[in-house]
C-alpha cells in the first residue's frame, strides 16, 4: 500500500498551480525585479534550435524560486495555456515521498492536454533518482521543456555530469552582486563611461579617475548597508534591517545547516556542525588548519571535519579557496582560506554590535564580498581562483589569484583608512618578477578618493580602487553579459 495516494497528490499539485484556476495568481508570486539569472534561464529554456533543460543552482533565500515564477509569468503572458505548465516543489513532505514520474503520470491524467508542456521543479535533490528521471524525460519527451533548482550544487552538478551532458544546463545562482543591489532598489545608477573595464582604470588620467570616483559617492550609504543586509532579494527589499538579519540567520543559517545538510549528507553530529560553521565564521578569510580545527571542537577527528567541510561547501555556504603559485616554489601548500558565502551570513551568526566601526571585521566582510564577486564573474570560464601566500613568510599573502589561459589577475583587499603598501609586500614582488606573469594587480581601497597606481616601481603596475567602484564595475560587466572580461 502506497504511503502517498494520488488524491493527496493532486490535492497538493493544485494549491501550488493556483493559475489553473486563475490565470492572473501568478502575478501575486512574480516580481518584476528580474536578475541575470532570469534571462539566461528563460533563454535556453526558449532556445528554438537547441533544446535543453536548465537546473538553477543556489543556497536559499538567492531567488531561485522567484526566477520559476517570472518564467511562468512571461510563459502565461506569451499566451500558453496555464495547464501546460506545472510547478512542483519537492520540499513538499507529500511529493518527497512520490518520485518525478509519478507527479508527472497524475498531472497528465488531470489534464490530457496536446502542445508543449513546461514544467518546473523547484529542489529537485530532494527526490530519488531525479537525475534519472530527467534524463528520460529529456529523451523520451519532446513536448517537454523543463527548468529545475536546487540548493546542494555538487549534486547537481554530479548529476548532470552523470546524466545531463547534452541534455540540460547548470546555473549557479550567487547571491546579489552590488550592482544587482543597486538595480533591484531602483536607485539612481551612476552614469559611466559605456562598457567601461576595470583594467582600463590604470590607463585613465587621476582628473579622469576623479570624476569617476565621484559618480559613486551616493552610494556609500547603500554600500554599507549592503554589507550588513548581503544579495539577497527579500531582505534587501525589507524596510527593518535588524528583522532582515534575524531572517536571514533563521532562514538562511538555521535551515540549511538543521534542515538541507543534516538530509542530505551524512551528518552524525547536527550540534558539531552548527560548531564548525560558527568556527568558520570567526575564522573567515583566515587559513584553514583541519587538524587545528578538529582539536578546538571536541577533539573529533578530521575526518569528520573535512567531511563536514564539503558538506558545507556543497550546501553553498562556504567558498574554499586554494592555495596558487604565482611564479613561486615557495608558496603555501594545501591548506585552503575559507570564504563565508555572503558577509551578511557571517555578521548574522556573530552578531557583532557597530561591526561597521571595527575596522578589522569590515576587512574581512570586504575581502568577503570580493571573493564572492570575483567567483561569479568567473563563473564558465576557464579560470582558477584561489590565495597566495609564502610558506616561510606568512605575512607575505595576495588574497585573491585568479589564474586563466592568458591571463593572471592579483587583488589584495586593504579595506582601511590608510592603504599603503610596502615594498616588501608579497603583491609588489609578484607584480615585479617575470616569472609571475601577472597581467593585472588591483589593490582593493576604503575611501573613495583612494584611487590611482601605485608609487612602486614594478613591471605590472598596481591600481588603487575603492571597493565600492570595483564591485560596482564587476557586477555591471556581468549583467552585461561581459563575464571573465575584466
Amino acid at each position: 500500500m502506497a504511503i502517498v495516494n494520488d488524491e493527496q497528490v493532486i490535492k497538493v499539485l493544485r494549491q501550488y498551480n493556483p493559475w489553473w484556476r486563475n490565470i492572473s495568481a501568478i502575478k501575486e508570486e512574480s516580481k518584476p525585479q528580474k536578475r541575470l539569472a532570469y534571462y539566461e534561464a528563460l533563454n535556453t529554456l526558449m532556445h528554438r534550435s537547441i533544446r535543453r533543460f536548465v537546473v538553477l543552482s543556489g543556497m536559499r533565500r538567492v531567488g531561485k524560486t522567484t526566477i520559476l515564477y517570472q518564467i511562468i509569468n512571461h510563459l502565461i503572458d506569451e499566451g500558453v495555456n496555464p495547464k501546460n505548465i506545472l510547478y512542483v516543489t519537492f520540499d513538499n513532505p507529500i511529493l518527497k515521498l512520490v518520485n518525478v514520474e509519478n507527479v508527472l503520470s497524475i498531472y497528465e491524467l488531470m489534464y490530457p492536454i496536446e502542445g508543449t508542456r513546461y514544467i518546473f521543479f523547484d529542489e529537485v535533490q530532494y527526490t530519488d533518482n531525479w537525475e534519472l528521471w530527467m534524463k528520460v524525460i529529456y529523451d523520451s519527451r519532446k513536448d517537454i521543456r523543463l527548468i529545475a533548482t536546487g540548493s546542494a550544487s555538487p549534486i547537481l552538478e554530479k548529476g548532470s555530469a552523470d546524466s545531463g551532458t547534452g541534455r540540460w544546463s547548470v546555473l549557479k545562482i550567487p547571491t546579489l552582486s552590488f550592482y544587482e543591489y543597486c538595480r533591484l532598489l531602483g536607485l539612481s545608477l551612476p552614469l559611466l563611461p559605456k562598457n567601461l573595464r576595470l583594467s582600463e582604470l590604470v590607463s585613465m588620467s587621476p582628473a579622469q579617475l576623479g570624476d569617476l570616483m565621484d559618480k559613486f559617492a551616493p552610494l556609500q550609504n547603500h554600500f554599507n548597508r549592503y554589507l550588513m543586509i548581503g544579495g539577497f532579494p527579500e531582505l534587501v527589499l525589507s524596510d527593518d534591517d535588524a528583522y532582515a538579519q534575524r531572517m536571514l540567520r533563521e532562514d538562511v543559517v538555521d535551515k540549511v545547516i538543521k534542515r538541507d545538510v543534516l538530509s542530505l549528507f551524512n551528518i552524525r553530529s547536527p550540534l558539531l556542525m552548527e560548531k564548525l560553521f560558527l568556527y568558520l565564521c570567526m575564522n573567515s578569510t583566515g587559513i584553514f588548519n583541519a587538524t587545528a580545527a578538529a582539536k578546538e571542537l571536541e577533539n573529533t577527528s578530521i575526518t569528520t571535519i573535512d567531511s563536514y567541510i564539503k558538506a558545507l561547501e556543497m550546501s553553498n555556504l562556504i567558498y574554499l579557496a586554494k592555495p596558487m603559485d604565482v611564479g613561486s616554489k615557495g608558496s603555501l601548500k594545501g591548506k585552503p582560506k575559507i570564504f563565508i558565502a555572503d558577509a551578511a551570513i557571517r555578521n548574522a551568526v556573530l552578531m557583532i554590535d557597530d561591526v561597521l566601526s571595527d575596522e578589522k571585521e569590515l576587512g574581512a566582510m570586504v575581502e568577503t564580498t570580493v571573493y564572492k564577486h570575483m567567483v561569479s564573474f568567473y563563473q564558465g570560464q576557464p579560470a582558477s581562483l584561489g590565495y597566495f601566500r609564502k610558506a616561510k613568510n606568512n605575512q607575505k599573502e595576495v588574497d585573491v589569484v585568479v589564474d586563466l589561459p592568458r591571463q593572471k589577475i592579483l587583488c589584495e583587499v586593504k579595506y582601511r583608512s590608510n592603504s599603503h603598501i610596502t615594498a616588501a609586500d608579497a603583491i609588489v614582488e609578484l607584480c615585479q618578477g617575470e616569472k609571475s606573469k601577472v597581467t593585472n594587480a588591483f589593490l582593493i581601497t576604503k575611501r573613495l578618493d583612494d584611487f590611482g597606481i601605485t608609487k612602486h616601481e614594478t613591471r605590472i603596475p598596481i591600481m588603487r580602487v575603492p571597493a565600492i567602484a570595483f564591485l560596482y564595475l564587476l557586477g555591471e560587466a556581468e549583467a552585461e553579459g561581459k563575464s571573465g572580461k575584466l
